[in-house]
Order: structure tokens, then C-alpha cells, then sequence
């Protein structure tokens, strides 16, 4: 960047203000460091800097393509680069709960505007005419009367000495030229030819590997380690004791660091380690669960909503619904297991990797490394998916740790049972549900779920309840169900569990939807006739029109099973309708899946489309495929022969919709997901009988 005259960026004040613009050369004086979201040279080449991670979800793009839209320049011309980790420059630099164009998507028009206007009023000046007969295309500004044209590589010198505008005008959505338009993804190039660099592609020069034997229970410790047959691979330099941070302990283990990634994989092979795993309970998958569905019937939970009275309702009441449903640990599963790189120093530590939260790792191994935080260094890779799980701190620490212990620079190698068992994962969680339903309508809703709170790992206080009890639940319901109470059973286990792809909406989801099915059966209402009555807003009931109309809800024939569930989260709603139907040999298959989302305002549709698609597979995996299960403490599945993930013959047809309106953008990597498992099993319950309210379950033996 050191050519680049004219850099433009914001920053939010700290006294909660909005975003300031700023000019490069005028970040000193505001007192803050420039943050260079556009740069562009004399030759009037166009850098822009992406704040978050990809790891598939399309940041890439989109932020791009919304800076192109206003800037006027073609996307095909852009230069785009990872900025590294720099709270203060970018301000919250994760990348999870569906947040990047949601979060900045105002800030970026803005200041790509801004950008524009300086350029347009620099041409004016340089001619000698009125501003307002001038417009820019295409990277360009034109002057309309005279057809005059100028590159912005020709103006960025005197557009850097204007003043900064206040209040640009921002186009009308029907102006657009790219945002809103399905275009190609600016990464598909480099991930099909080789060229984009994820995590395991880094190298730097002098660099080692390491694999390490790690306790497989996380609160267990290294008693002693015999490293004599490690030592004797060719290739094996080291072998040290190490540890990285999980919340709020330690996970320790023994690295064996070699010149290849083979020679310190056989060392590992080679390592005996004994564990001493004293001083905490080994659980098992059946233990866990039966420690649920105990306290659910046994303990009244911490309240997370109340309103009215629906105990004394449901004591009370002649019938009633009093039912559990069950959701499974899960793993990340991403295809690119985790890997970081990091390189010690004395006077800095720098990280290259595919890390969802920079900012987070800076913050935490500053700490825990007694580093300045200005000294670590964070360099985001391309992620081969992420799903939440490399928003975590523990790896890159582990790296860091493994570098300052040798003195090298180090790559630290995940094998797929590495990531498989380590975890964190998304907790196991039992929900209790009770209602009642009076003149076809909800009198009475009552949820209690017991499951580990991921809070509580980060140091959250065990007195108060999950936040994200009803995560996935539509809010409208509140309004329209007066006797309602959602409660968290507080449930520990030395498990440790963190973000899983839409969060606690994920199981939450599963339990509600399906609730709220068996509740509109018990009142004899059409399920989606029910939910409408129930949900008075007109978004949701619009959102309800497009989801009958798509999937022909109210033409159903016989021996057709339609389901249909509808979840919000991280500002976005999701309805969904799945049909299943009998082969002739009697096996059940879903025949199709329609899928609506209300995302509000919006970037790139076909991106959105591959989200949800993805979110369905993923959600179709763990509905019906995989879960983690433990045996004294340690996880069973190891790898993809026994966490089978779904293959594309299991794949249905989807057919995906995006609903037109003005509201503020919303999330579109996770909201997708939630719904689907609800609206399966309403399906199979639409054509059975047989209600599921436990998960995975086996499609073959429905």
C-alpha cells in the first residue's frame, strides 16, 4: 500500500456515536488508526480490504460487491485482501452469527459513496464545471455535456486534499447494478486453479511441523510421556510437553515437531503418553441423557421468560401435552481440519491461519502470553469451513505455545481424529414441553431444556439462564401466547461444548417447531393455519403466503407427507415445507424441500441460495446421520466411517426463495438450518403417525 494516495476508511467512536469517515491522512488528527477500507493508486487500481473471514459463506463477495456498487467500479477490476486482525482499526472482527453484512453494510455504502462523491467533486474542480453535470462509471468520472472522461487513477491526488462530505446520497435499491444481482463469486477462480492459500497451504521460510498427542479428556493431565521411539523417526527435532487454552482451562498434551508433516505424524504414532484423568467424572452418552430427562422431571429451572400463569393452567387443565424431545452433540465437521501456523519472537508473535475471530486471538494470547497486543500479529487464511469452530482461541494458542517452546517457526498439523475428538462441540440438550390448547388456540406453553450452557465456560454466572434459551422461537409468539414460561435447567458436564452452525436455534428449533405441531394436532388446525393464527405480524404472514404458494401446501394429496416449520435467527426468518412420501418397496425419502427466507435487505441471491442449501444438508446430516457419542469420557466417533456425513444421494431437491421487502439486513449463513429438522419430522408425522422427537433417527427404520 505504500503507492496508494488516496485511502479511505471509518471508525466508530467509543462514545457510541455513528461511524466517522476518515481520510488517511486525517486519522491522526481524530486520534484513531486509519483502517484503509479502500485504497486506490495513480494507476487507479482499486484495493479493498475484507475485515472477515471466508470460509465459504461469501464475505468475500459481498463486501466487495457492495463497495463496488457505490464506488462505481467494475467488480472484475477490484483488488481484494484479508486485513489482518486490528480491533481498533475494524472494529468486531469475528466472523459468526451471520453478522458481516448485517453489521457493516451501512458503514461500507457510506463510505463507498463518500469516496465516489470526492472523486466526482475532484474532476469537477480539474474542468472547471458544475459537479452536478458529472457522474462516475466504471471507474471513471464523466462530465454528461461534454462526454469529457477522467481514469480515477487521475484524481486521486487532488480527491485526497478534499474535504470529507457529510450525508452522501445512496442510491435506491432499484438502481443497483450489482448488489442484489446474482453474480459469480470472486473466490471461485482461485479455489478451482489451486491459487487461493487456506491454512494448510501457508508456508514461511525456516518453518517445522507438529502433531500432538492430546489428552482425549479435556481436564485430564500428562503424567509422564516415553518419547524414545518418536525420537528415532527421521526427521523428529523436538518433543515437548505443551498446552492451549479451552475457556476457562487447559487441555494439555505432547507435540512432536519434525522437518515434514509425515516425520511428525509417525512421531506422534510413537509417542506413549500416560494421562492422568483424576478428579473428574467419565461420562457416557446414555448417563448424560438420562441426567436430563431426570432433572426436567425433578428441578424447576432458572426462568428465562414468564408471562401470565401456565402452571396453574396446565395443573388444571383436563389434557394436556407433557412430552421430551432430544438433540445430540455434534461436531464441526469442517472439511479443512484445524491448522495454524505461528512464528515467536522476541519482539512479536505473528499467526497466519484460517481463524474466524482475529481480534478474539489477539485479545486472548496477549494474555496468556504477557504480549503487548499491538505485538500479535493476526494473518487470516482462506478457511475450508468454519461453523464456529475456528472462532476459537485454542489452536492458534496451542501454536503460539509449541513456536516459543522451540524457537522455530511452526505449523501445527490437525489429523481428522484430532479434530474429531478434541471438540469443543454443540452441546446435547433434552427439552421438556407442555401446553394446552383451549378453543383452538395456545392457553398455556411451558419449556424447560437442559443443556450445557456455553456461557458458563467463558465464565458466565451459573445463577442466571441460558440467554439463548429461546434462540430460534419467533417473537411475535410472546405476544400472542399469554401463558407462557421457558425455563434452563442448569447442566454441567467436563465435556467441553462452544458454537455450532445457528447456535442453540439449532436444537431449540427442533424442540419448539415440533411442539407447536403437535399442539396445532391436538386444536385439529391446519399447522401452518395454526402458526398464521399465532403469529400477527405481517412479514411473518407474508413469509406464510410465499411458503403455501411454493409448495402447493394447500393442494396436499393422499400418501404425501408435508411438514413445515419456521424459525428466526440473527435477524433473519426461515420457513420451510418438506414433503416426503413410500417407494414402492415401502422405504420413506423426502421427495423435496422449499425453502423461504426473509432476510431483508440483501447482497448477492445466489449466495444466499448456497447458504441455505448448505444449511439444509448440514441440518439433513444431523437430523438423520451423525452424532458424537462418548464412552467413559471419551468421544467414540473418530472419523467420517462412523460420523457419516450425508452423501449427495441423499440430497432432495431444493427449491429456495428470498422474500423482497426494505427492512435492515439480516444474517444469511446460519437462519438456514434450524427449520429443516422440525419440518422432516412434522413430515414423516404428516404420513405416519409416528412422531420423532428424538435425534438422529434412522430414515430406514421410520
Amino acid at each position: 500500500m505504500a503507492g496508494a494516495v488516496f485511502s479511505l476508511g471509518f471508525y466508530v467512536p467509543k462514545h457510541g456515536e455513528g461511524a466517522k469517515i476518515v481520510k488517511a491522512a486525517e486519522a491522526e488528527n481524530f486520534g484513531v488508526e486509519m483502517n484503509a477500507w479502500i485504497h486506490i493508486d495513480t494507476s487507479g487500481k482499486v484495493t479493498i480490504f475484507s475485515h472477515r473471514a471466508e470460509m465459504g459463506q461469501g464475505v468475500y463477495q459481498a463486501i466487495p460487491q457492495m463497495v463496488a456498487e457505490e464506488l462505481e467500479v467494475n467488480l472484475d477490476e477490484v483488488n481484494i485482501v484479508f486485513a489482518k486482525g486490528d480491533q481498533k482499526k475494524y472494529g468486531n472482527q469475528i466472523t459468526g452469527g451471520s453478522s458481516t453484512v448485517r453489521g457493516s453494510y451501512k458503514n461500507l455504502l457510506n463510505l463507498s459513496a463518500t469516496a465516489r462523491e470526492m472523486l466526482i467533486q475532484a474532476a469537477a474542480a480539474n474542468w472547471n464545471v458544475a459537479k452536478a453535470d458529472c457522474y462516475a462509471e466504471a471507474g471513471h468520472v464523466i462530465h454528461k455535456p461534454s462526454g469529457k472522461k477522467a481514469n480515477y487513477g487521475e484524481l486521486v491526488v487532488d480527491a485526497s486534499k478534499l474535504e470529507t462530505p457529510k450525508n452522501v446520497v445512496l442510491k435506491k435499491r432499484s438502481e443497483y447494478k450489482l448488489i442484489g444481482k446474482p453474480m459469480l463469486r470472486q473466490d471461485t477462480k482461485l479455489k478451482t486453479n489451486g491459487t487461493a492459500t487456506f491454512g494448510l497451504d501457508k508456508q514461511i521460510p525456516g518453518m517445522l511441523y507438529a502433531a500432538v498427542e492430546r489428552n482425549p479428556r479435556l481436564r485430564g493431565k500428562v503424567k509422564s510421556f516415553d518419547d524414545s521411539a518418536a525420537r528415532k523417526i527421521p526427521g523428529v527435532k523436538y518433543v515437548v510437553k505443551t498446552r492451549m487454552g479451552v475457556f476457562n482451562t487447559y487441555r494439555e498434551g505432547v507435540a512432536v515437531v519434525a522437518d515434514s508433516t509425515w516425520a511428525a505424524l509417525q512421531g506422534k504414532k510413537a509417542l506413549k503418553v500416560v494421562w492422568d484423568d483424576s478428579g473428574f467424572e467419565h461420562l457416557s452418552t446414555d448417563e448424560i441423557y438420562k441426567r436430563q430427562r431426570e432433572a426436567l422431571q425433578t428441578q424447576e429451572g432458572l426462568s428465562f421468560k414468564k408471562q401470565g400463569d401456565p402452571a396453574a393452567i396446565i395443573a388444571q387443565a383436563p389434557k394436556k401435552l407433557d412430552v421430551m424431545y432430544e438433540t445430540p452433540y455434534q461436531y464441526h465437521s469442517c472439511m479443512e481440519p484445524l491448522n495454524c501456523v505461528a512464528h515467536y519472537q522476541p519482539d512479536k508473535l505473528e499467526i497466519w491461519g484460517p481463524i474466524q475471530a482475529p481480534d478474539w486471538v489477539q485479545d486472548y494470547i496477549s494474555k496468556e502470553m504477557n504480549i503487548p497486543r499491538e505485538k500479535v500479529i493476526v494473518n487470516m487464511t482462506f478457511l475450508g469451513g468454519g461453523f464456529g469452530r475456528k472462532a476459537f482461541m485454542d489452536y492458534p494458542h496451542e501454536a503460539s505455545v509449541i513456536s516459543k517452546e522451540v524457537g522455530a517457526p511452526i505449523q501445527v498439523i490437525w489429523t481428522r481424529e484430532d479434530d474429531a475428538t478434541q471438540g469443543p462441540y454443540r452441546p446435547g440438550i433434552t427439552y421438556r414441553c407442555e401446553g394446552v390448547v383451549d378453543n383452538g388456540e395456545i392457553s398455556a406453553f411451558k419449556v424447560k431444556l437442559a443443556g450445557q450452557n456455553v456461557s458458563h465456560w467463558q465464565g458466565g454466572k451459573k445463577d442466571a439462564p441460558n440467554r439463548s434459551a429461546s434462540e430460534g422461537f419467533l417473537k411475535p409468539y410472546f405476544d400472542t401466547i399469554k401463558n407462557l414460561s421457558i425455563q434452563d435447567v442448569p447442566f454441567e458436564t467436563p465435556i467441553p461444548t462452544m458454537w455450532w452452525r445457528s447456535v442453540y436455534a439449532s436444537t431449540n428449533g427442533f424442540a419448539y417447531e415440533s411442539f407447536l405441531d403437535e399442539l396445532a394436532v391436538e386444536a385439529g388446525k391446519d399447522p401452518l393455519t395454526f402458526r398464521r393464527e399465532h403469529l400477527k405480524e405481517e412479514r411473518l404472514n407474508k413469509l406464510i403466503d410465499k411458503m403455501e404458494d411454493v409448495s402447493g401446501w394447500k393442494n396436499r394429496k393422499a400418501k404425501e407427507g408435508y411438514g413445515t416449520a419456521i424459525t428466526e435467527c440473527f435477524a433473519s426468518t426461515v420457513g420451510q415445507v418438506v414433503k416426503v412420501s413410500r417407494t414402492a418397496d415401502g422405504k420413506l425419502k423426502i421427495d423435496h424441500v422449499w425453502a423461504v427466507m426473509d432476510c431483508g435487505w440483501y447482497v448477492n441471491p445466489d449466495t444466499i441460495k448456497a447458504q441455505i442449501e448448505g444449511s439444509i444438508v448440514m441440518a439433513l446430516g444431523a437430523a438423520t446421520h451423525h452424532q458424537v457419542t462418548f464412552k467413559d469420557g471419551i468421544p467414540v466417533d473418530k472419523n467420517f466411517y462412523s460420523y457419516q456425513l450425508p452423501r449427495i444421494t441423499d440430497i432432495p431437491p431444493i427449491d429456495i426463495y428470498i422474500m423482497e421487502n426494505d427492512a435492515d439486513a439480516g444474517g444469511v449463513g446460519e437462519p438456514g438450518l434450524p427449520a429443516f429438522a422440525p419440518a422432516l419430522t412434522n413430515a414423516i408425522f404428516d404420513l405416519t403417525g409416528k412422531r420423532i422427537r428424538k435425534l438422529p433417527f434412522d430414515m430406514a427404520t421410520v
